[in-house]
């Protein structure tokens, strides 16, 4: 009778330390699957590469106050007038628009001895590109192409080394000039070409 009593204690001591191990496994496993999920850092959310517009970017149509034309320029982008000239900027990208009498159309000619030396005076570290003739639903233009220095940010003072691209289209003794800039390496050939295309004569 004592040995049937010891060896049932026995047998029942082993089937807990089993039905213990077992919940002591399964617990430590469901517990480190815990703590990998938990550890797991979220996929990085996609953003734009400094300077890039948006392919989202709405736009509005900008139309001076002496008329002649109209032109489309990104929405909410903030806005300064100079003289002549209207200038929208957001962040790192800023587009110009400045109108003139000009009894002749611009010519790769005459933007090489006229333009050119101008804009490697006023524009710091200016590197030439190219001067080429195109074609947009304005009419023929010519285009020329440079970098340089931004000017200084007026709150941090920090400067970008920008990609230009300057517009010129004449129409009826009226010229409009479109100069364009962003981050040297900015993806904006759309955005660029959404607005250079929009220019409407009136």
């Amino acid at each position: 009778m004592r040995r049937t009593l010891v060896l049932t204690i026995a047998a029942l001591a082993l089937t807990t330390g089993v039905v213990a191990g077992c919940s002591s496994s399964s617990s430590a496993s469901g517990s480190g699957s815990t703590t990998s999920s938990a550890g797991a850092k979220p996929a990085p959310a996609e953003s734009n590469p400094a300077g890039d517009i948006p392919d989202n970017q709405a736009y509005v149509t900008y139309q001076p106050a002496q008329g002649g034309f109209t032109v489309k320029v990104p929405e909410g982008w903030a806005r300064t007038t100079t003289g002549n000239a209207v200038t929208f900027t957001d962040k790192l990208n800023r587009i110009e628009i400045a109108s003139s009498n000009a009894p002749t159309a611009p010519t790769p000619q005459s933007v090489n001895s006229k333009v050119v030396p101008v804009l490697q005076r006023q524009v710091p570290a200016f590197s030439m590109g190219k001067v080429t003739v195109v074609s947009r639903q304005a009419g023929r233009g010519v285009l020329v192409t440079y970098q340089g220095n931004s000017a200084p940010d007026p709150v941090t003072g920090k400067v970008v080394h920008d990609a230009f691209e300057r517009y010129s289209f004449q129409h009826n003794g009226r010229q409009v000039d479109l100069t364009l800039s962003g981050p040297v390496g900015a993806d904006n050939v759309d955005p660029w070409h959404i607005v250079t295309d929009s220019l409407r004569w009136q």
